[in-house]
């Protein structure tokens, strides 16, 4: 598939035709009939949509973006179906968007939303020991390497919007931890959970630790790293974001995809993820861009992005694309028993164009005509 035709594809026949209350690209909602919701799904869609909107000049993605979020945020900043109390990260990746909004269009509703998801959520989130946010209320004394990309971005750009350096300051400790504490200094991969409490099924007993290197949500901190060092350019942040990317990069296939589990090339039924490996290729491109990473890193996101579009996507009768091989999800713990293991992330259902695969592939579009 030629990328300019899947990009103009998505946008005129998924994204432009999705309702609010039924967005064509939230698989979750639709598998399990999920109520109109705040959701990190949704806020990665739209925050995607700004991003072409900045490159293409297209007044139709502004206008979408902003009637879209307007469905949610009530003229008082109100959030529909938002609970501050569920310390949940993943709800405040929609934030990006809302600071955007708010500098686009001046209206003070996205500015009391993206100022309410700081004071009465992130201000008072249970923290472990450390100094890292718990992942949710449900999940305690726990950290994710999903909850980087939705949280810490959206404080950093908080940070600078509101003129407050000390929550710069607490983004940068933050990443300092996850380093520290989740980076394996044998491959240079992050694990993807730490358990403080090390109780956890999922977590080793001595490092407190998850077991396997999931390809999506090192994509999460990679473009955590990227977007955070694109915001305010810090010798440390780039340094973890070069070192990451080259560490990943070594896991590539031939081909220019990445696996479900990087590690496990050899696994029977270990895949090959797109959503993984498209947030690898945006992440790589940016980095390349701000002068983070050489040209072997961006030679290695341009075939990754290359593989995806040659090998998972094509266009139905309709002429809408379609992304294969997306995970749909995959977690630690919980109701169902999450354990962790290399089967389980293997027996994780892989759908079709879902946002998690579709926004980054977005996102990579956006970075490949910006280089």
């Amino acid at each position: 598939m030629n990328h300019i035709d899947t990009a103009n594809g998505y946008i005129n026949k998924l994204i432009l035709p999705s309702s609010p209350e039924c967005p064509l690209w939230n698989r979750e909602s639709q598998i399990f009939s999920k109520p109109m919701k705040w959701n990190y799904i949704d806020g990665c869609m739209i925050k995607a949509v700004t991003m072409l909107y900045e490159i293409t000049g297209d007044e139709r993605l502004l206008s979408y973006a902003d009637s879209f979020m307007k469905a949610f945020v009530d003229e008082n900043g109100n959030i529909r179906n938002y609970s501050p109390a569920d310390y949940n990260l993943d709800n405040i990746n929609g934030g990006k968007v809302l600071i955007y909004l708010y500098k686009k269009t001046g209206d003070e509703r996205y500015r009391q939303a993206y100022r309410m998801l700081y004071e009465k959520q992130l201000a008072v989130q249970p923290r472990l020991d450390c100094g890292n946010f718990w992942h949710k209320s449900i999940y305690p004394y726990q950290i994710w390497l999903d909850g980087t990309y939705m949280a810490l971005p959206f404080m950093a750009e908080y940070s600078l919007a509101e003129d407050n350096p000390e929550i710069m300051d607490d983004v940068m400790a933050q990443l300092r931890n996850v380093s520290d504490i989740m980076r394996d200094p044998k491959t240079g991969l992050y694990y993807h959970g730490y358990d403080e409490t090390r109780t956890m099924k999922w977590a080793d007993r001595e490092t407190g630790l998850s077991h396997e290197f999931w390809m999506r949500a090192m994509g999460w901190l990679c473009a955590a790293l990227a977007d955070i060092y694109e915001l305010s350019p810090d010798t440390e942040t780039g340094q973890q974001l070069s070192q990451l990317l080259d560490a990943i990069s070594g896991w590539q296939d031939d081909s220019g995809m990445f696996r479900q589990l990087p590690v496990r090339k050899n696994m029977n039924g270990n895949y090959c993820e797109t959503s993984g490996t498209l947030l690898y290729a945006y992440s790589a491109l940016k980095a390349s861009r701000l002068g983070v990473t050489g040209s072997d890193i961006r030679r290695s996101g341009e075939k990754a992005f290359a593989a995806v579009n040659e090998e998972y996507i094509s266009m139905n009768g309709s002429g809408t694309p379609v992304l294969r091989n997306v995970c749909l999800m995959a977690g630690l713990g919980g109701a169902a028993g999450r354990d962790g293991s290399a089967e389980y992330y293997l027996s994780e259902p892989k759908v079709e164009n879902d946002a998690k695969g579709i926004a980054p592939y977005l996102m990579a579009y956006a970075e490949m005509i910006k280089s």
